[in-house]
């Protein structure tokens, strides 16, 4: 693993060196400084966390007074996010009477990738269809989740961890972009995303 803790084949970078695998080792040599709009959208995340936790009846911490960016806008995007993962929630039970919800859910994809590994926002894992759900409070890039390296990734990852314990035949990942009022939702079958994994492409 690196020494910050960042794969270097990470999923949320996958689209990049999916298409240029050199770029992973080139951007070793540069020190990630973030920016604003990466701040602002980090806050987001905690904020639609703790929203989602606290919807499910888990104990949480209101990070609110320590989002440097908070507005009633983010506040509405996360109550907004929760609402939408608990109803794939109620889509799940209608398969499975009891199904599991992970939380900013790390994933380990290193059986197809070196050192791969990533942070799923959400996971709903139920008989029959596996969802994961990628928030995105960016306003400038609408992302559709067709075809998503970064979500097929996240998958491959939880595929890891409840293949052998829940009878997934589908496999549901949705970006979740409130800003640009964009829900977006790529299904396919298990066996197409192993089938896409074990392709012949270079890391």
């Amino acid at each position: 693993m690196p020494p910050n803790g960042h794969a270097i084949l990470s999923a949320s970078s996958s689209n990049r060196w999916l298409h240029c695998p050199p770029s992973a080792r080139l951007g070793e040599s540069y020190e990630d400084k973030g920016s604003d709009y990466a701040a602002e959208g980090t806050e987001a995340h905690s904020l639609c966390e703790y929203k989602l936790r606290k919807a499910l009846g888990q104990k949480a911490k209101n990070p609110t007074k320590q989002l440097s960016w908070y507005s009633e806008e983010m506040e509405d995007c996360a109550t907004g996010y929760a609402a939408y993962i608990l109803e794939q929630v109620e889509a799940a039970k209608q398969t499975c009477a009891d199904p599991v919800v992970l939380i900013e859910q790390r994933v380990d994809f290193s059986r197809w990738v070196e050192q791969g590994f990533g942070t799923a926002d959400c996971i709903v894992i139920a008989d029959g269809t596996l969802r994961i759900c990628d928030y995105k409070h960016g306003l400038g890039i609408l992302v559709s989740a067709e075809d998503n390296p970064q979500m097929k990734c996240y998958a491959l990852g939880a595929l890891e961890l409840f293949d052998g314990i829940y009878d997934i035949d589908t496999v549901s990942m949705t970006i979740y972009q409130p800003r640009r009022q964009n829900i977006s939702t790529f299904e396919l079958s298990k066996d197409e995303l192993y089938h896409w994994a074990d392709g012949p492409r270079k890391f």
